[in-house]
């Protein structure tokens, strides 16, 4: 060994038994994340989002935020509506807002009805972290930070992937109408496409029946070569109604958002990517963010993309097992 080699060696040895001696004299002051300006044990953090529970993408949201509080120790509320219904969302944000928790997380997909709230929040004192939809306004309404992704942008390079296989005339599938961050992928589509797109509002939570509206739509379109859903909800019903669709070789089929069918159906080649906006970040990193104000002062600069990235035929199968686990 050369003498420099063996000088860095001594002083990696010597950093690292410095470390040690610091880490246990430590060790009582941070086990169980004691310290800052409060105590992880001591922390709430309440999450309200609009996703239905059987909505997958909105399960693997749960999964992250899930995750996070284990990891970080604190105490954790998921709350969200039995189908999407602002009412109900809105009469969970002011339940949470009431339970005054130490930090609240919350997804704005109508700003009218639900900003206000969320500058209730604020102005109680209760810090806010956005996550997916309310990108335009977390800031008018006083939040931390914004986590996901930009849709409109995404529903573009869609529309542009598409547009490079030929696509002229589409359908853009809308699983739950209302939501803004959906109306804005539909938008986006249609202008990075650069033709025709119908837009088609089906009930994301029947997929029987979403199934039989984008059948419908597939029979009253006949010119139509290319399809756009916005979801699961709306993916894995358009993947049975293509099964008896008479569309032809060259009609391409693209999607938002992961689950084990989608991916699958994209290793497979029946679809040509899937949008991937790492929803499981979108879950795991409010409560992250929230603790860490909490206790520590701490928050981003800016707001937090986690998206989009695109699913293809090429990357799916690394991505496959990752969603069965609740994960992608």
């Amino acid at each position: 060994m050369g003498k420099g080699r063996w000088l860095l060696a001594v002083l990696a040895v010597a950093l690292f038994a410095v470390a040690g001696c610091g880490a246990d004299e430590q060790a009582g002051e941070q086990q169980g994340g004691e310290g800052g300006l409060a105590d992880r044990g001591d922390i709430r953090i309440v999450m309200v989002t609009h996703g239905p529970p059987a909505d997958p993408f909105w399960s693997v949201v749960k999964n992250g935020a899930d995750q996070a509080a284990a990891d970080l120790g604190v105490e954790f509320e998921y709350r969200s509506p039995e189908a999407f219904d602002v009412v109900e969302i809105q009469r969970n944000l002011e339940a949470a807002i009431a339970s005054e928790p130490d930090g609240l997380a919350v997804s704005v997909p109508d700003p009218d009805a639900l900003g206000p709230l969320v500058q209730e929040a604020v102005e109680k004192g209760i810090p806010v972290v956005m996550l997916n939809a309310g990108r335009e306004d977390w800031e008018e309404f006083g939040a931390l930070t914004y986590i996901g992704q930009t849709e409109y942008e995404a529903g573009v390079a869609a529309g542009e992937r598409m547009a490079g296989e030929g696509v002229t005339n589409a359908l853009c599938i809308n699983h739950q109408q209302g939501v803004q961050t959906l109306d804005q992928r539909c938008s986006g589509f249609e202008e990075g496409l650069g033709g025709t797109v119908e837009q088609v509002a089906v009930d994301g939570n029947d997929p029987t029946a979403a199934r039989s509206g984008i059948q419908t739509a597939l029979r009253q379109n006949p010119d139509a070569n290319g399809m756009l859903t916005l979801g699961p909800a709306g993916a894995n019903p358009a993947l049975q109604a293509l099964e008896g669709a008479d569309v032809g070789e060259d009609f391409v089929f693209g999607t938002f958002d992961l689950s084990p069918e989608i991916l699958q159906a994209v290793a497979d080649g029946q679809v040509l990517f899937a949008i991937d906006q790492q929803q499981f970040l979108q879950g795991y990193l409010p409560v992250l963010y929230l603790t860490q104000y909490v206790q520590y002062g701490l928050r981003p600069v800016g707001e937090v993309p986690t998206g989009p990235a695109f699913v293809t035929q090429e990357t799916a199968e690394e991505v496959i097992e990752l969603s069965r686990q609740g994960i992608r």
